[in-house]
């Protein structure tokens, strides 16, 4: 479902972007493939059938917006004094509220409340799979919103410790992931990552990377085909 028209005067490779990736996100998608790419061991990707009441419901928002002939992903480090996946980097967004209509609108207004996004300056471009997160039993529905520009943002402070530009196309080409060992609340682990202005981007955000990356790889725009 798309919330609100992409604008007209997007620039072509933005446009031809979101057409072709709206499509691909209503198509199937590969999920747990890609998520299995990025995995930190031990975690599980489905959550349990029993105690649904415990399982947190929430979406994120994937803002993609063209500059300087690439196009980036908005990121964000997170405080260490937040309760959950604190000193993480992240995508803005959090538990869906019982005003919420959808995970969409969910997304947008936690993006607004973070990062100071304007609802009305994106589209909505579809979903990726979601994702369970079985250490703080969120599971995630990662939103996908195109900007014609690269938005006005003012992050609040108190959700947000800085924020991280991710060029897109630049890691599409990248081959493999590396690994580093973080230190988590289950002990130290050996995790696959993503490094980006000495931030290290792993876990959660990092799989739904990884499928967004192969999503993206399969568009006839970025293969080069018609």
């Amino acid at each position: 479902m798309r919330y609100y028209s992409l604008k007209e005067e997007m620039e072509p490779a933005i446009q031809i972007l979101s057409k072709q990736l709206t499509k691909a996100l209503e198509g199937k998608l590969p999920g747990i493939i890609s998520h299995q790419k990025m995995v930190p061991p031990g975690r599980q990707l489905k959550h349990p059938g029993k105690n649904q009441s415990l399982i947190k419901k929430s979406s994120v928002l994937i803002l993609i917006y063209p500059e300087n002939n690439d196009f980036f992903i908005c990121l964000m480090k997170r405080p260490s004094t937040m309760k959950h996946h604190a000193g993480q980097v992240s995508f803005p967004g959090g538990q869906i509220e019982k005003d919420d209509q959808d995970e969409i609108q969910a997304a947008l207004r936690e993006a607004h409340e973070e990062i100071g996004l304007n609802p009305e300056k994106v589209g909505i471009a579809g979903t990726l799979s979601n994702l369970y997160v079985h250490v703080s039993k969120f599971d995630i529905c990662p939103v996908v919103a195109v900007s014609a520009v690269k938005p006005d943002i003012n992050q609040d402070s108190k959700e947000v410790e800085k924020l991280l530009f991710l060029p897109l196309l630049k890691h599409l080409s990248e081959k493999g992931f590396p690994t580093t060992k973080i230190q988590t609340s289950e002990g130290f682990f050996e995790v696959p990552c993503i490094y980006f202005e000495n931030e290290i981007i792993w876990g959660a955000t990092a799989m739904i990377l990884s499928e967004l990356f192969d999503v993206i790889k399969s568009l006839p725009f970025i293969k080069g085909s018609d």
